[in-house]
């Protein structure tokens, strides 16, 4: 199997835990609490492990905080490399609300990064031993947008891939040099990146279409939520129905996709095997509380109900 390592420019500790209502003013009791090492590029090492992989998670880290995401990097068994900051890892919290249902996430901007920190983690991606590079998440505060593009350059002359999962800017900018293998905006991101609402699904495949066209990228996963994901590359457009299944939390259905989409291709899948993983591990997700991620089971079990792709002709309605 081809070797996998992720990148996190701005991890989080994840919490969650549980309240009967959520409220202001008077304290709001909780319980069931947990703590995940979380982030992008880390939750997406999660899953290459869950499924039976193995990924190397590099990550900037600092403050009293930074300690304890290296303590729960390592509870989880990733293999990782941390790069030195001097500002604190953020925490971020999710709370159930029993009573209605819904989650509430709290999501800190995280720390302020110097121009020779993010050097440094530039400086040793170079040195990455990888044949896939999964960058995910968003970009800290002064790391500049072009840093994503920048990693595909350092990368590029041992023919590492690399795999975006991130948004605004960043995505933007990135794009702009191309050389990337596989892209998964969400459907909102996909519509923020060039700045129009897509009406139905033939609209998404058509505008993830003129990326490959134009040789920016080579596959792009959009997710659609309960519609479902298309995927795009040289040999047309496909989609994906969705897997009913009643949600628990939205927390990590992208890491949880773009994970085993990559595992697939780094295991020699096809991409429309790689596509299907992708979507079972996305779905499985969901099934799972707070801040966990799919469980291998889930997954398994779910990709026995995943179709093959279908087809889809670019320009025509596909609703």
């Amino acid at each position: 199997m081809r070797r996998i390592a992720t990148l996190t420019l701005n991890p989080a500790i994840d919490g969650a835990c549980e309240a009967e209502r959520v409220f202001p003013t008077h304290k709001i009791r909780t319980n069931n609490e947990r703590y995940d090492p979380g982030g992008g590029g880390i939750n997406v090492a999660r899953v290459v492990a869950r499924l039976g992989g193995e990924a190397e998670a590099y990550y900037l880290a600092g403050g009293v905080t930074g300690a304890v995401l290296d303590s729960l990097i390592d509870k989880a068994g990733i293999a990782r490399t941390r790069i030195d900051i001097h500002d604190h890892t953020r925490v971020s919290l999710a709370v159930h609300e029993r009573a209605s249902g819904q989650e509430f996430r709290f999501v800190p901007e995280g720390p302020l990064v110097g121009d020779a920190e993010w050097q440094a983690a530039l400086d040793r991606l170079t040195v990455a031993e990888c044949d896939y590079l999964v960058v995910s998440g968003s970009l800290p505060r002064g790391v500049p947008d072009d840093f994503y593009a920048r990693t595909r350059a350092a990368m590029a002359p041992r023919g590492v891939k690399l795999v975006v999962d991130t948004s605004g800017a960043a995505l933007a900018r990135t794009l702009v040099d191309g050389g990337i293998f596989l892209m998964k905006p969400s459907q909102g991101e996909l519509e923020q990146l060039i700045g129009r609402k897509l009406a139905d699904v033939a609209a998404i495949a058509e505008a993830a279409s003129a990326f490959v066209a134009g040789g920016q990228v080579e596959h792009v996963a959009v997710t659609m939520g309960h519609r479902g994901a298309v995927l795009v590359n040289a040999g047309g457009a496909f989609l994906l129905p969705a897997v009913p299944v009643e949600a628990r939390s939205a927390v990590g259905a992208g890491d949880s996709f773009v994970g085993a989409m990559t595992l697939g291709f780094a295991r020699g899948w096809s991409a429309a095997e790689a596509f299907r993983y992708g979507l079972a591990a996305g779905t499985a997700a969901v099934l799972t509380p707070g801040t966990d991620l799919c469980c291998r089971e889930d997954v398994e079990r779910i990709l026995a109900s995943v179709p093959e792709p279908e087809a889809l002709t670019i320009g025509a309605s596909a609703g």
